[in-house]
């Protein structure tokens, strides 16, 4: 079970810290090349990873101020535009419009940390454009604790249906030291409602004897919203501090995905901690990264999906967005979230 990969999205495609001032980095996303850049007044953009030219990617050449040298030719583009500035080998006398050639550029933004890339729909180039995802509790300029990107090696749908199971904890994230396969299942209850472009687990007090959540204070609450195409933003709050987990689910193409994990959080004291987080984020993606290049061994055989209620249902969900999310923009009107509130029950 698998469907359309989205446009006209934003996706998370490089964490800040990785991109230097003046350096380029290569990337792949929904199958396109793109190369994602940093000026030196720390400024950030997109541009198509491929030059007009003679189709060298353009990851090879230079950033010269604000524009793209590249190394086959010299031929420079503006980083913002893409519009051709120059071409070294052609003659004064020549007549040749620069600004007829051109990469294509995408929308670029960098936000509490993390570059995000904007993809269009070519074919629905009016159509209605997903926001970027919003992170409360968090200063404008807050950047990860914590930062975490891995390869996951399928399809976009099956990474984001792993990031939003509530059920597959007891059986895949289990360690001596976190939870083991024997320990007793329990029913939970969570209040679910629409959100835009997605869902939302509607807030809840965090029970006072998990130790963990007690260096955020008295009444430690949490909520999870879902959004389209492939985001989860965890805010815990308590009556001392806060902490944001963000997880992005980018698609590199139909068989590939990356799965970004960010930790915010306000305790100025927590640098300490980052060590043992690292570690525990870095372990938790790569079990859920392990189960998935399991699965991928019987999905070679594109069996049918069995989904059921209610520890299945937030993958229904999803489908249902995507699904409505796509007819939105083939007929051009507005989107029209088809997740209404609910209560759901499962054993975890």
């Amino acid at each position: 079970m698998r469907e359309s990969l989205l446009r006209n999205c934003w996706y998370l495609t490089l964490i800040g810290r990785c991109l230097g001032r003046g350096q380029l980095r290569a990337r792949t996303i929904l199958g396109e090349p793109i190369l994602v850049g940093r000026r030196t007044d720390g400024s950030v953009f997109a541009l198509r990873d491929i030059c007009p030219h003679r189709g060298i990617p353009l990851r090879h050449g230079t950033l010269r101020g604000s524009e793209v040298e590249c190394s086959y030719h010299g031929w420079r583009f503006d980083a913002t535009s893409g519009t051709c500035t120059a071409i070294p080998s052609l003659p004064a006398d020549q007549r040749f419009r620069l600004d007829a050639v051109r990469v294509k550029s995408y929308p670029c933004r960098e936000v509490h940390g993390n570059v995000w890339v904007f993809v269009p729909a070519d074919d629905a180039p009016d159509a209605e454009a997903l926001p970027l995802p919003v992170l409360p509790g968090l200063a404008e300029h807050a950047v990860p604790q914590i930062a975490e990107t891995m390869s996951f090696p399928c399809h976009a749908d099956h990474a984001v249906m792993s990031l939003m199971d509530p059920a597959h904890a007891s059986y895949v994230h289990t360690s001596w030291w976190w939870r083991t396969r024997n320990l007793a299942r329990r029913e939970l209850t969570k209040q679910y409602e629409p959100a835009p472009y997605g869902f939302r687990m509607v807030r809840y007090q965090l029970r006072q004897s998990a130790r963990p959540y007690r260096i955020f204070g008295a009444e430690v609450s949490t909520e999870i919203t879902f959004q389209l195409p492939g985001v989860r933003v965890e805010h815990i709050q308590g009556d001392r501090h806060t902490a944001v987990v963000l997880t992005a689910i980018t698609p590199l193409d139909e068989q590939a995905s990356e799965v970004h994990q960010c930790l915010y959080w306000t305790m100025r004291w927590g640098a300490p901690l980052r060590p043992l987080v690292r570690v525990l984020t870095h372990r938790f993606l790569k079990q859920d990264r392990d189960v998935v290049v399991k699965q991928e061994d019987g999905l070679r055989h594109d069996p049918p999906m069995l989904l059921i209620d209610d520890a299945d249902t937030q993958a229904k969900w999803y489908f249902r967005l995507k699904r409505e999310l796509l007819q939105s923009q083939r007929e051009k009107r507005p989107f029209a979230n088809p997740v209404e509130p609910r209560t759901l029950r499962w054993l975890s």
